[in-house]
């Protein structure tokens, strides 16, 4: 149902893809035409594709859709070589990309791309690659994308990422027995049982915080007071920025204030905000409420497809003390931590559906400027790779997530760790003045974070 979900909710305005920009240092004294040789190179793996790769959506019948082999499969209809133009800066770099994150991907053939993007200044190049959020959730994209490359500069053959097998279920011939099918129906009643009372168990949560009889338990969906240039109708149109921090000033961060990743990249990602907003003509004084997306998946489950949930988060109050910032952030994240191991999964993706309608219906009757949205961002957290990764030799210095627009925001935002690198992707519609220096005040609210926890310690 939640690959589904990303089918229905799409629109020419909403594109339901996710993609990723990628950026290398060439390999010493590597040929001009370098970028143009792994372009050919790549597209002479044509016999390498595996699902989902060379699937389609099939809509007949009256049954569910379901994927289906493609007809006449070209690489070249997903594979691109272009060169940057001039100065082949980051920001011409972020503005290609954009463009090319923004229209909604043909249903008709297999729904991804990737393009090399030469001609970056420093001896760089860029990788660029989009693919529609129903074939996988980021920790799977992420696994595939890592799989095709090599940790080793001497390597220098090839693994396409469309090589890496998908995960996605086959089926199963088995004949089934009378006694084996009435222990399957009996499993999924107990399961289906399971995940009403952890549905209901979610629900109570949020009624009890409505009512005033808890406070900061939960955050409560649909109960943003002010609007803000972060919120509204999603318009067509998108704009690239990112951010990045030295993972080694990070995790000294974690380690003196005992903290978590996910504790210090909000605390950077809601000062910022605030600093944002401010400037935007909003002195939001209640805290910001995020939408954060939750792995499901079990340890080892290694399918195609999508197994996240959404969680609802209350950042800090505004305050001028990031420390004081930090603390209360790392206060709603146990709560959340507790909300999430308290119900199974099956629950949390219930839950996640179900808000998603309500949001869903106010984006398609047009109503998202009229009425409070689920929160005021998405942030999530996609963990990658400690160690450098190279392709044909070329190293990959940085990486950043672009993903999609949820319903009533203009903006999205997902961390990826990186070697020694947290980055933060960020992509917004048109709609959001500035987006670049948001990016560069997320940078400034974590030295400022940096100072006051240091002040602190003297």
């Amino acid at each position: 149902m939640m690959d589904l979900a990303f089918f229905l909710t799409e629109t020419e305005a909403s594109p339901k893809h996710i993609g990723g920009l990628m950026i290398f240092s060439k390999p010493k004294n590597a040929p001009d035409d370098f970028v143009k040789k792994t372009y050919e190179e790549l597209l002479s793996t044509a016999d390498q594709v595996k699902p989902p790769f060379n699937q389609v959506i099939r809509w007949g019948g009256l049954g569910l859709p379901r994927w289906t082999l493609a007809d006449d499969f070209d690489l070249a209809d997903h594979l691109f070589y272009r060169q940057l133009p001039a100065p082949g800066n980051r920001r011409v770099l972020n503005r290609i990309a954009g463009e090319l994150h923004t229209p909604k991907m043909d249903r008709d053939r297999p729904m991804w791309e990737m393009h090399l993007l030469d001609g970056m200044e420093g001896n760089r190049f860029a990788i660029y690659t989009r693919l529609h959020h129903a074939y996988a959730d980021g920790a799977t994209i992420t696994r595939w994308t890592i799989r095709s490359f090599s940790d080793s500069a001497r390597v220098k053959k090839i693994t396409p990422v469309w090589s890496a097998p998908s995960g996605r279920p086959k089926g199963n011939s088995q004949k089934f027995s009378l006694m084996s099918i009435v222990r399957v129906l009996a499993s999924r009643s107990k399961d289906q049982a399971k995940m009403i009372a952890g549905l209901s168990k979610l629900n109570t949560q949020l009624l009890l915080e409505q009512l005033n009889l808890t406070k900061n338990a939960v955050a409560v969906p649909f109960k943003l007071k002010h609007k803000t240039v972060l919120t509204g109708q999603v318009a067509s149109g998108r704009q690239v920025s990112t951010a990045t921090v030295p993972m080694e000033r990070v995790n000294h961060l974690r380690k003196v204030t005992r903290s978590t990743l996910n504790h210090v990249a909000l605390t950077c990602i809601d000062g910022a905000l605030h600093r944002y907003l401010e400037e935007c003509g909003t002195d939001l004084q209640e805290p910001i409420t995020i939408q954060m997306p939750v792995n499901l998946r079990a340890e080892g489950d290694e399918e195609g497809g999508n197994k996240i949930g959404i969680v609802l988060v209350d950042l800090a109050r505004k305050t001028n003390d990031p420390y004081e910032r930090l603390r209360e952030i790392g206060f709603t994240l146990r709560n959340v931590r507790y909300q999430v191991d308290g119900v199974p999964a099956s629950s949390v993706i219930a839950y996640t559906l179900t808000l998603g309608v309500f949001a869903q219906l106010a984006e398609l009757l047009k109503l998202s400027n009229a009425l409070p949205p689920l929160g005021n961002t998405l942030v999530s957290n996609v963990p990658g790779p400690k160690n450098p990764l190279y392709m044909r030799g070329a190293k990959l210095d940085e990486q950043y997530p672009i993903s999609a627009l949820t319903p009533g925001n203009h903006m999205n935002i997902t961390l990826y760790s990186y070697d020694k690198h947290l980055h933060f992707g960020l992509v917004a519609s048109h709609a959001l003045p500035n987006l670049d220096k948001l990016g560069g005040y997320i940078h400034d609210a974590f030295i400022e974070l940096e100072d006051a926890v240091n002040a602190d310690r003297k």
